[in-house]
């Protein structure tokens, strides 16, 4: 992989999860291992309130880990924090996990902004406008597609990029949402830069990656 200005393109899916998170069972390595077999150049691991597994797959594999955070809120609207150094603990008001993203360094990306529930149905964009820097413009696992067209309107409306992600919460989901930019230094203003030029790709999941995640919470 070349960094930017090579001429290479890069595939990321931005949001997926491990086995950190409370409704998934994917071991860490074996998401990264089917990333790659789905043709993946990195992932951004965005688990739910937690961020250990993302270091430890960093730590080991720096070209090919992103890592994140997804965040719920105080208000229950997830919002997440990409290149984060230090774990964001889960209820911490949306505008202050937004600054402490930024304090970090890193950037702010909201998730499914116009689902029900984890979304706010777009409710709480408007106290977070300013602090944005991507919105999510695909989530595989959204089945209505006027609610990613919906981000993807927003996102347009104010200029802001987008990106793409799977939203896995299983193997077989990995991939199915990503975005293809061209190459970056690995550091969060060159991936903002290039996810200006993103072309977004996505495949919408099968409704049964509920269930999946409903049983991952019933298990011990």
């Amino acid at each position: 992989m070349e960094e930017a200005g090579g001429g290479t393109a890069v595939r990321i899916d931005m949001h997926l999860h491990t086995a950190l998170s409370f409704d998934c069972r994917s071991r860490p390595d074996a998401v990264l291992a089917r990333a790659r077999a789905a043709g993946l150049d990195r992932i951004c691991v965005t688990d739910h309130d937690e961020i250990q597994a993302a270091l430890e797959l960093k730590d080991r594999h720096p070209d090919r880990v992103i890592v994140g955070e997804e965040v719920k809120t105080r208000e229950k609207v997830d919002v997440i924090g990409l290149y984060l150094r230090e774990w964001i603990p889960g209820g911490t008001p949306a505008r202050r996990a937004c600054e402490e993203i930024h304090e970090q360094g890193g950037l702010v990306y909201v998730p499914h902004p116009f689902a029900g529930g984890k979304g706010g149905r777009g409710a709480l964009l408007p106290e977070i406008e300013d602090l944005v820097d991507i919105v999510e413009g695909w989530n595989a696992r959204l089945h209505d597609p006027r609610l990613n067209e919906q981000a993807q309107a927003w996102a347009r409306a104010r200029g802001l990029p987008m990106g793409a992600g799977s939203d896995a919460h299983s193997l077989r989901e990995v991939g199915r949402g990503w975005v293809e930019v061209p190459a970056f230094q690995d550091e969060p203003a060159a991936f903002l830069d290039a996810l200006r030029r993103a072309t977004i790709h996505g495949v919408t999941s099968s409704r049964f990656v509920h269930v999946t995640s409903t049983l991952a919470k019933l298990m011990p």
